[in-house]
Parts: C-alpha cells; structure tokens; sequence
C-alpha cells in the first residue's frame, strides 16, 4: 500500500501547504531532504488551540494540536516532493511545547506528532526528535512542529 493510499486509509486528511505570512517559504528541499518550516495546529486557516499546555491547554488537547502541527508538516512535504510516496524516511521532528513553568510532560505532548508519522509512514516514521518547552509561540499556539524528510532517489528518465 502506498503512502498517499494509507493516509486514505486511516482517514486522515493531509492539507494544502500554507502560504507563507512573512519572508520565508513553507518548506525547501536540498540535496534530497526536504526542511519544512514550523508548523502550527491550524485547520482551514484557524488556529485550532490557543494557550499553555499545564494551565489552558491540558496534555491530551497538547497531543491533538501535535498531530495536526504535524499534518501540516506532511502538506508541506507533499507539496514541496508532489506526493508523500516519494518520502523515504522521516529523519528528525523538532517539536515546541508553549507550557506553564514546572511542566515537563512535552515529550508526551509531542507523542501526537510522532506516533502520527508512525502511522503514515511505519518503520519509516521512526525518526530523531527534539522535544523543547517554551513560553511563548506565534498566535498564542500550544505547540509548533518542524519535520526534516528524506526522498526516495528518483533515476533521470
């Protein structure tokens, strides 16, 4: 089964690439990897949770925003790649947890991102990962998401 053919299996729906707010691109490649720059828990151009995971966010709405910083990071990859089959690996997520002080769960949070690639992309979803608690994130999200991806070589036709 194929990456693009699993995601319609398991139901997911992997949105448009964002267009960019200030003077950076959505993602890049480079020599076969695929950088995406942070992405936030929007849907449809609406941020889907506001506040500190610990206090106005609890753990579990801190997972759901991960999942979804990271299906915006595979709507950059598939854009930038044209199609989610063409990754090779997830090589490493970089996570940001806007949390109260004393809170040390972002590991946890950040599970929504991870185990979300997992699922898309099996073995192959396996990935290095930084998991960072900050105080503050843009528009006041909970959780923001990179993703580094490696493409499968493709042979010059």
């Amino acid at each position: 089964m194929s990456v693009e053919e699993r995601i319609k299996a398991l139901g997911l729906v992997v949105p448009e690439a964002p267009k960019p707010v200030a003077a950076y691109l959505p993602g890049v490649e480079v020599d076969g990897l695929v950088i995406t720059s942070g992405q936030l828990p929007m849907v449809d151009g609406e941020l889907r949770f506001r506040g500190r995971v610990g206090a106005e966010v609890s753990p579990e709405e801190g997972y759901a925003a991960a999942r979804l910083c990271a299906l915006n990071c595979l709507g950059v990859v598939r854009s930038v790649a044209g199609s989610l089959d063409r990754v090779a690996r997830v090589v490493r997520l970089t996570g940001y947890v806007r949390s109260t002080p004393g809170f040390e769960g972002q590991p946890g949070v950040l599970n929504g991102a991870s185990e979300l690639l997992l699922e898309v992309f099996g073995e192959a979803g396996r990935h290095a990962r930084a998991a960072v608690g900050v105080s503050e994130l843009p528009l006041g999200a909970p959780v923001e998401v990179d993703l580094i991806v490696q493409l499968h070589r493709t042979s010059l036709g």
